[in-house]
């Protein structure tokens, strides 16, 4: 006999056995099959369960206390919430109180007490130690009722000893000049002197209140002295009896208004310690309570973790034996039942390969059984139907999707205008202050020239009289000469200067040229820019840059940032005029330069730090912001320059913006908005509210 017909009489006669065992099995429905192999892991369950049912108390029990813990921990994650929100509220309420902060306050009060009293007091790991809590929490609830009172003692006398007496002094003012009927008389220099004094008394007293600023305090009582000085001598030059009653009275309530200071200042100090002693400290201690409870619980949570960790590792090795035993029985019966199962799925199989491959044309063999591969050969072929109706959707989709592309395109273009207003907008600015500027020194110098040229005709005029010229008037007419070249030799210098830092910072705005300047040179003329935002603000400028810091990049570039940058801090970390200082230096590194643009205004809070330099985010929508200085300023570090920036800021604390560059920009000259392939570059930014 042929060997090859030995081998296809073995090879049949072992798939007539294989398909023997297969029948016997199929003889029993697919769902008793499944069931078969779930009994056989419900056997290995309750075999299980058995052995795990006697280390069930001993893990149930470290359980409970692990349990335990974390929901006293829970309480004091509350209390450290609600103390620390009721700091923050007792501090907002003290800068600007109203009557819905005052709620507020009273609100959180009792959900504080109530956390100690309700939840704090029944559970049993905190029990004893409600008693500490309470006692250290009332104190800090009951200072907020010390700082109430004497915040409204400040307000009476702001009101009462200092408002008061301004408005009389103010009225008595005006009777003083309405009994002066000659323009010349002599009272009047010390008048205007005593007024303006008043003014800027005015002024200074409301910004102390408002800011408790020592500068403020001190400009006060510099010109309530002022005020006070000027008296006597308006009575020596006082002629009629009006006068006199109007400057004793003035002079009353001068010293009444000093006094009324001196119980502010006093009563303003009291304040902050109060503030910082009784609020800030007690909220300190309940802090530490807190942590103290926290480190004990977290020791009797370890424990617990160590005997629940060791009964668990114990159980482990039993199961693992007996799954094993179980695993062998289970893979021998599932391997008889998957053989059961396959032969009569490959046609289905071989449906589902077809249809993957995209031939949809193919029905599904056997959807006309009524047994379970029956089923899912009409579920097979419902799919396919689905999967034909899903190319036309596709299709749909595909069509959709060219229709939105065009769309974002229009989206860019759009984003590209509103960046390129937002450039030209702070160039125009730029151009109205150094205008406002230049006119001040170009004024003065058309009125000293205006006035001496009449003093030279009255000159000429003299030279041709019939009387001797004397040596005195030639000597004045030298003198008034001299004064007038160097006032004018000093304003239009000045001018002239204005003018060249205009013309340097405009061209490097307009063009974006590589080229090498001075660091320091560039500074300068940018804040000489910026000069006339300092004027309408209370903000100091402290530069620090050192000469011979040659950058070889972009100067309009850095011109932009560090404009965007102090229009940004003027806007928002100095708002509604309050006082401030900005601080600009820079220090070269190993190999790049450093420069830091710091303030200490008002600071970010973590949310706006993460989308400070989103396009199109800003906190002042509604006051005609944009959203787009930071985001220009950081593709223009980073794409144009090829340097980094980061972000540190703390909520009233004040901001620092940290940018580290080469010393010869990598970037390309792409313009402010700094597009790559059509497309704005997001940024990915370095924050650190730390």
């Amino acid at each position: 006999m042929n060997p090859r017909e030995d081998d296809s009489s073995d090879a049949q006669a072992s798939l007539a056995s294989r398909s023997g065992i297969v029948g016997l099995v199929r003889a029993v429905p697919i769902r008793w099959r499944i069931l078969s192999i779930a009994a056989l892991n419900s056997l290995v369950v309750l075999i299980l369960a058995s052995m795990i049912w006697s280390g069930a108390r001993v893990l149930s029990s470290a359980w409970d206390d692990v349990r335990q813990v974390r929901e006293s921990d829970k309480i004091l994650a509350v209390l450290e919430s609600e103390t620390s929100r009721l700091q923050n509220l007792i501090h907002r309420y003290i800068n600007q109180p109203s009557p819905d902060l005052f709620a507020e306050i009273l609100l959180l009060r009792e959900a504080v007490l109530g956390t100690l009293t309700t939840r704090a007091s029944t559970d049993p790991i905190l029990s004893g130690s409600v008693a500490e809590l309470e006692r250290v929490t009332e104190r800090f609830l009951n200072g907020f009722g010390d700082l109430r009172a004497l915040q409204s003692k400040i307000r009476d006398t702001y009101e009462n000893q200092v408002q008061g007496p301004a408005r009389d002094i103010a009225g008595l003012y005006s009777i003083i000049e309405g009994a002066t009927g000659r323009r010349d008389a002599q009272i009047w220099p010390p008048l205007g002197r005593s007024r303006e004094a008043f003014t800027a008394m005015l002024v200074a007293a409301n910004s102390y209140y408002l800011s408790l600023s020592k500068e403020a305090a001190e400009d006060a009582r510099r010109n309530t002295e002022t005020i006070e000085r000027t008296v006597p001598v308006m009575i020596d030059f006082a002629d009629n009896d009006l006068q006199r009653m109007a400057l004793q009275r003035l002079k009353q309530r001068t010293a009444a208004l000093r006094d009324g200071l001196q119980d502010l200042s006093e009563q303003l100090a009291s304040r902050s310690d109060l503030l910082r002693n009784a609020i800030d400290a007690s909220q300190a201690s309940t802090i530490g309570a807190i942590d103290a409870l926290s480190v004990k619980m977290r020791q009797r949570e370890q424990k617990a973790q160590e005997t629940f960790d060791r009964t668990l590792a114990s159980i482990s090795r039993k199961v693992l034996w007996i799954a094993v035993i179980f695993i062998g029985v289970i893979m021998v019966a599932g391997t008889v039942i998957a053989l059961s199962i396959r032969l009569p799925l490959q046609q289905i199989l071989a449906a589902m390969h077809a249809i993957t491959s995209g031939d949809y044309g193919r029905r599904v063999a056997g959807t006309d059984a009524r047994d379970e591969v029956g089923a899912m050969a009409r579920a097979v072929e419902v799919f396919r139907e689905n999967a034909i109706d899903k190319r036309k959707a596709e299709d749909d989709l595909r069509a959709s999707k060219e229709k939105a592309e065009s769309a974002l395109l229009e989206l860019n273009a759009a984003q590209q205008n509103l960046i390129d207003a937002e450039r030209l907008a702070a160039l125009g600015g730029l151009v109205a202050g150094v205008a406002h500027e230049v006119n001040n020194p170009i004024g003065i110098s058309l009125t000293v020239a205006s006035s001496f040229a009449r003093k030279a005709t009255m000159f000429e005029a003299e030279l041709k009289g019939d009387s001797p010229l004397r040596r005195s008037q030639l000597d004045e007419f030298v003198r008034s000469s001299r004064d007038a070249a160097q006032q004018l030799v000093a304003n239009l210098q000045r001018a002239a200067e204005l003018i060249q830092s205009f013309k340097q910072v405009a061209v490097d705005r307009s063009h974006a040229e590589r080229r090498r300047f001075n660091l320091h040179e560039a500074t300068d003329q940018i804040v000489a820019s910026l000069k006339p935002v300092l004027k309408r603000a209370p903000i100091e400028l402290a530069i620090d840059v050192p000469e011979g810091l040659v950058i070889d990049g972009y100067p309009g570039s850095y011109g932009q940032i560090l404009t965007n940058l102090f229009l940004n801090a003027a806007n928002h970390a100095f708002p509604g005029g309050r006082a401030g200082t900005i601080t600009i230096t820079a220090r070269q590194r190993a190999d790049d330069i450093e420069i830091v643009f710091a303030d200490n205004g008002a600071g970010m809070t973590p949310d706006v730090q993460r989308q400070a330099f989103d396009p199109f985010f800003t906190t002042r929508r509604n006051e005609g912001g944009t959203g787009l200085g930071l985001h220009i300023v950081y593709n223009l570090v980073t794409q144009q320059l090829g340097g980094r920036m980061m972000l540190e800021s703390r909520l009233g604390q004040g901001t620092t913006f940290r940018i580290i560059m080469p010393r010869a920009a990598t970037g390309g000259s792409t313009g402010a908005d700094t597009r790559i392939d059509g497309n704005l570059q997001w940024p990915t930014r370095t924050i650190s509210s730390s």
